[in-house]
């Protein structure tokens, strides 16, 4: 069963997913802000995912 962290991590990769598909705004390069907070916010629980210590 996956960890919490690792749960978060790919709960927010499929809210920035789904978000980057229905946003007209929103490109590989370019995000709006709502595209930009979901992004980051992805992007950080990825790198605390897969820098935290292996137990």
């Amino acid at each position: 069963m996956p960890d919490d962290l690792y749960r978060r991590y790919q709960d927010a990769h499929a809210a920035h997913r789904q978000h980057a598909r229905t946003c007209a705004a929103c490109t590989d390069t370019s995000r709006c802000p709502t595209g930009q907070r979901l992004y980051e916010s992805f992007t950080r629980l990825q790198d605390t995912y897969l820098n935290r210590p292996r137990q």
